[in-house]
């Protein structure tokens, strides 16, 4: 079998068992919201295509929001989000979130230092707040290196099927780098929790991190019909934030 069917298969059998898990959640009524954060071209748009290809369209929603509005820029910060959270059975799987405020709002001064802070610790107590009405919290840091960003940047640049997916902000991204390494530190620090876990991904290697991403979802939404044949994710690829990440070279710098 060569390295393509191999993924193929796996990829065939990570889906079979996210629709009979999904099936469950319908059934029960269970509530998940799964957040994808990274830098740009990190690769949460196409991670994302991928984890719900086979998913049900009525149970499952996918929310991009643009930026604010002026009248939301007036509101509490995370009144915008409470639109769009799960009803009983549903998955809501957010593409930036919330924490847009710790990344690209911090980085490029689009809020105030005040703001972001408040933010930072306002952020757990919702959270906390939601696992408690009965909303499963997953979160995922999608982890690039500075060179695959910077090659994946100029691929949407060059590539006419990618012109939707560029912006002058990419450009931005790369001469920001440190500065969004430091807001994403900062952000994982203060915004881990027991009840709400950040997961890093290091998401070099695009099937690779697709592969454990849905590996660790199966998991975590704990499904009693999982199949025991379902592998736990490649902790080389996908791990559990912890402090000693930030410099031991698993998140990239």
């Amino acid at each position: 079998m060569s390295r393509s069917e191999d993924h193929d298969a796996q990829f065939r059998a990570l889906s079979i068992e996210l629709v009979r898990t999904q099936i469950w959640a319908m059934k029960e009524g269970h509530k998940a919201v799964i957040l994808f954060e990274g830098r740009d071209a990190a690769g949460k748009d196409g991670t994302i295509r991928r984890l719900t290809e086979h998913l049900s369209t009525r149970a499952t929603r996918v929310v991009a929001l643009p930026k604010p509005s002026d009248r939301e820029e007036g509101q509490w910060w995370f009144q915008r989000y409470v639109h769009f959270l799960p009803g009983a059975g549903e998955w809501v799987i957010f593409n930036r979130s919330w924490y847009n405020r710790a990344g690209v709002e911090t980085v490029m001064g689009f809020s105030t230092p005040q703001q972001q802070e408040q933010f930072l610790i306002d952020a757990p107590d919702f959270e906390r707040m939601l696992i408690a009405s009965g909303v499963q919290v997953i979160k995922y840091w999608l982890d690039v290196s500075q060179d695959e960003q910077r090659k994946r940047i100029e691929e949407r640049e060059t590539d006419p099927l990618k012109r939707l997916k560029t912006g002058p902000m990419d450009r931005e991204a790369l001469k920001r780098w440190d500065a969004y390494s430091q807001a994403r530190d900062e952000m994982l620090m203060r915004t881990h929790t027991a009840a709400a876990p950040w997961t890093c991904v290091r998401a070099d290697h695009k099937k690779r991190a697709h592969l454990n991403i849905m590996r660790h979802l199966l998991h975590a939404l704990a499904c009693p019909k999982l199949s025991k044949k379902t592998d736990k994710p490649d902790p080389d690829v996908l791990f559990p934030f912890e402090a000693k990440a930030l410099g031991d070279g698993r998140l990239a710098r």
